[in-house]
């Protein structure tokens, strides 16, 4: 049986509305014929050939491997600087400050950003903004180690660190494309590239824990100044067949006003970045608050900020591989709503609980929910963008959740010096809640709007879509 043709079987269970599981009689018949003849062929290919799929691109396969070290040195290094500004400061709102600095550089620069990297070599990109990230680890471990750090040292670097990633984050997901070639498994690449995220999240906090009891921050910072030469060796090592980069006869400011055009108007993208920076402005700024739950709340020490870490990462890694085994795009626009609603009661859970146990189970429930929601909406984004516009479109997707995260966390922060962390965190999950029930809300007019980009790319079959309308139209 053609990929095609099991595509149409398996999915068309979602043809009546790309993302809910309502399947008309035709279409259930029909699904049943072609499982029966494809039984012996789905056994042999398996369900977790298909969580794997886009690792048989060479290009990707060294992506993983290169940022698979250096995430776990990325996860170490936030862990300890938030660390290290509490045990210098002992301050809620110089934590949310900090992580203000290190974030707001995304939200001012990713516009333009994403500009340059429409109009450049996404890999260039790549291997400069990895240099320069790595310089910037090794200061701050220089001067963690040497014992001149100071919070004003940290706040410069951290500023620095947003700078690159401003231009880092769009040109990595817009480079994605790149090196999976069949779009058919763009979706799957997302989901393992989000895994790999929570691996290292996993392993990251956990390690970062040990070597802080055991010496001090600067010795994660190094760890993970070295990291990066794994990444930057996988870039270099890539064959990437892509036509010679055409420079852009319009200005920067034509082609920023396109983007934002585009952002605005396209329903499906802007209802999803609405919902997220939403969720970044108030949900996730509570993993800044974490040293304060683990000192005060908990009364534990790094250990316990590194377990707690630890557990969210788990959270998050199940529902990354939970996607990367889906076989469709089709449904996800349901599962945003479900994900974020999951988020918010995650965080009231944890901002209640006053027990480590339970802020332990409460972690898991976060980070699935947290996770679920960025890979499917990622998902989404990256399979119905135009191409000639994706660099932008993924530099407001920075946007809506990296750089909103710095006024969530100063927000944050603040709310905690008057009201205290758990309460803080219970008041932003609600918040989430309420973010996921517009959201369905909106999910009609989204359905709608992205129905006949899933036809005209072969996701949604076309006899069933035309059977859906009545007319073959949308």
């Amino acid at each position: 049986m053609s990929a095609a043709d099991e595509q149409t079987g398996t999915d068309a269970v979602a043809a009546l509305d790309p993302f809910t599981a309502v399947e008309p009689p035709d279409a259930m018949l029909r699904r049943s014929r072609i499982e029966q003849h494809s039984m012996a062929g789905q056994r042999t290919e398996g369900r977790a050939f298909h969580a794997w799929r886009a690792l048989r691109h060479r290009n990707f396969q060294l992506f993983v491997g290169g940022q698979s070290v250096s995430l776990i040195g990325t996860w170490m290094t936030r862990i300890a600087t938030g660390w290290l500004v509490y045990r210098l400061t002992g301050s809620a709102l110089l934590l949310g400050t900090v992580s203000f600095a290190g974030q707001v550089p995304t939200f001012l620069l990713a516009p333009f950003a994403g500009v340059w990297v429409d109009r450049l070599n996404r890999r260039h990109v790549l291997v400069w903004t990895q240099s320069l990230a790595m310089v910037q680890s090794l200061a701050l471990a220089a001067l963690t180690l040497s014992g001149r750090v100071t919070v004003p040292w940290v706040l410069a670097l951290s500023i620095v660190q947003g700078v690159i990633n401003a231009f880092d984050m769009p040109g990595r997901q817009a480079f994605l494309v790149q090196m999976v070639e069949d779009r058919r498994d763009l979706g799957n690449a997302i989901a393992i590239n989000s895994s790999m995220v929570n691996v290292a999240r996993l392993i990251g906090p956990s390690l970062a824990g040990i070597v802080i009891a055991a010496s001090n921050e600067g010795w994660c910072f190094l760890i993970d100044g070295i990291s990066y030469l794994a990444v930057i060796a996988s870039l270099l090592a890539m064959r990437i067949h892509t036509p010679a980069v055409k420079r852009a006869a319009t200005s920067m400011l034509t082609e920023l006003n396109a983007g934002w055009t585009y952002v605005s108007h396209f329903v499906p993208i802007r209802t999803i970045l609405l919902l997220f920076a939403v969720v970044s402005l108030m949900g996730m700024p509570f993993v800044v608050l974490m040293p304060i739950f683990a000192a005060r709340v908990l009364h534990g020490g790094p250990h316990t900020f590194g377990f707690l870490m630890g557990a969210m990462g788990l959270g998050a890694l199940a529902g990354a591989l939970l996607l990367a085994a889906r076989r469709s795009v089709l449904g996800l626009g349901r599962k945003i709503a479900v994900s974020a609603a999951v988020f918010g009661m995650g965080l009231i859970g944890f901002g209640l609980s006053h027990s480590f146990w339970l802020s332990m189970l409460m972690m898991p429930v976060a980070g699935f929910g947290m996770m679920q929601g960025m890979a499917a909406s990622n998902t989404i984004i990256q399979t119905i963008v135009s191409e000639d516009k994706r660099g932008r479109v993924m530099s407001y997707y920075t946007i809506a959740f990296v750089g909103m995260a710095p006024f969530g966390s100063l927000l944050a922060g603040t709310m905690a010096n008057w009201i205290g962390a758990p309460m803080t965190v219970i008041l932003n999950g609600i918040v989430v809640l309420l973010g996921a029930v517009w959201f369905a809300t909106r999910l009609p007019a989204v359905r709608d709007a992205i129905r006949p980009i899933y036809r005209e790319l072969g996701i949604l079959p076309v006899d069933v879509a035309s059977g859906m309308t009545g007319t073959g139209a949308s």
